[in-house]
């Protein structure tokens, strides 16, 4: 088995969290060794399978590894009783209901702060814990559409376009994560715990960056520029003999190398190509005179040239391929993990490593339940206390 982390491991997080944006920030504190709590609602009490899909799918697999589970009723006063003595010895709790939901409950930041003064509170939201749409349900397609991400994603004139992975979710949990670490460090120095928040819709809008800083630097309304990059050209996809390339010709010296390679230096003194304003004004003329040229060769010949000319060009893989490339392979992108029934799975490994203290996938996700007596007995429940929960149901 695989040796965890020892990065975080003096950081003990219960994990309230659900579908994919909470997930994401607590799968962050788990590969790097904190002490991850799961807690679930028990079995009797479920509502079926739920948003997050079955346990055993790719999904859950990926997101909940790394951490051990417990089942604990909540909305049961021996339950809440029994959180409540779990974040007395914690350090973090992560949660993404609806704003309201911990209030009821009452795990809300000023509650918990009262039980322990070092407590972190991080909540991922759909629209913030306040304002007019705080109590609107959030989902990912909503925050890119809302966020601005899906006008400018996509072909001109061919409407909005959603992007392939469900980036204000996984990105709203990066930065919860980021936060939490954050308000972490500060507390070595005041002593003292946080609520950290953050929401897919700002998550969202930090993510459109450089599009953003256009229209509020500039008052630029950025437009759908499909595989086009909205302001340097030529850089997009081309096609080739086999398929197609991406090219990243941004700047002049690129662009004049780019001329060479193609083996039209002509090029270079065009007037309709003399600047960047003026590429980009005449692109569809630029694109249309190299694509001509790229469709003469094939793709892994283009990249090759293009490469050793110093000109940014690349394949256009799926996801097959991608995992095959040598330099993906090298990476070591996979983390080796096992199947409950100890049959080999590959998970995605964290993008970042440690030189002393690397991440690594330890623990497969738990069992519903898998570790409630457990837990219950490193926090200091006697087995008396821990039969009591049992008989109420409340685990």
């Amino acid at each position: 088995m695989a040796v965890p982390s020892s990065a975080l491991s003096r950081f003990t997080v219960l994990d309230l969290t659900r579908v994919r944006s909470g997930p994401t920030a607590v799968r962050q504190l788990a590969d790097w060794g904190a002490r991850v709590i799961k807690i679930e609602t028990p079995a009797h009490l479920a509502e079926g399978e739920g948003m997050g899909g079955p346990r055993e799918n790719s999904d859950f697999q990926n997101l909940q590894r790394n951490k051990r589970g417990i089942a604990l009723d909540l909305k049961s006063p021996q339950g809440i009783a029994a959180f409540r003595r779990l974040v007395a010895k914690a350090d973090v709790v992560v949660e993404n209901f609806r704003p309201d939901v911990k209030t009821r409950l009452g795990i809300d930041y000023e509650s918990l702060k009262c039980l322990n003064k070092g407590i972190v509170l991080a909540s991922i939201s759909g629209f913030g814990q306040d304002g007019p749409y705080a109590k609107r349900p959030g989902f990912d397609q909503i925050a890119q559409g809302m966020g601005g991400l899906m006008s400018i994603t996509g072909a001109p004139g061919q409407g909005p376009m959603r992007v392939g992975i469900p980036i204000a979710d996984l990105t709203a949990g990066l930065f919860c994560a980021l936060g939490i670490l954050t308000a972490l460090l500060e507390r070595d120095q005041s002593g003292e715990g946080q609520w950290v928040t953050t929401s897919l819709l700002q998550a969202q809008i930090f993510m459109l960056d450089f599009q953003a800083a256009r229209y509020l630097t500039e008052g630029e309304v950025p437009q759908q520029a499909g595989n086009n990059h909205p302001t340097s050209i030529p850089t997009g996809v081309f096609r080739t003999k086999d398929g197609h390339i991406n090219i990243a010709a941004t700047g002049q010296a690129i662009w004049e190398r780019l001329c060479r390679a193609v083996e039209h230096p002509e090029w270079i003194e065009v007037p309709a190509y003399k600047t960047g304003k003026l590429r980009s004004d005449n692109r569809d003329a630029l694109n249309a005179a190299i694509e001509a040229v790229t469709a003469t060769r094939t793709s892994a010949e283009w990249v090759d040239a293009f490469n050793i000319a110093g000109v940014p060009c690349g394949p256009i893989y799926a996801v097959d391929q991608m995992f095959a490339d040598p330099q993906v392979k090298h990476l070591d992108v996979v983390a080796p993990a096992h199947r409950k029934d100890g049959s080999p799975l590959g998970l995605l490994a964290q993008p970042f490593h440690l030189s002393r203290t690397d991440s690594a996938v330890a623990l497969r996700p738990p069992e519903l339940g898998e570790h409630t007596d457990e837990v219950l007995k490193e926090f200091g429940f006697s087995a008396d206390e821990i039969k009591a929960l049992h008989d109420a149901k409340a685990v």
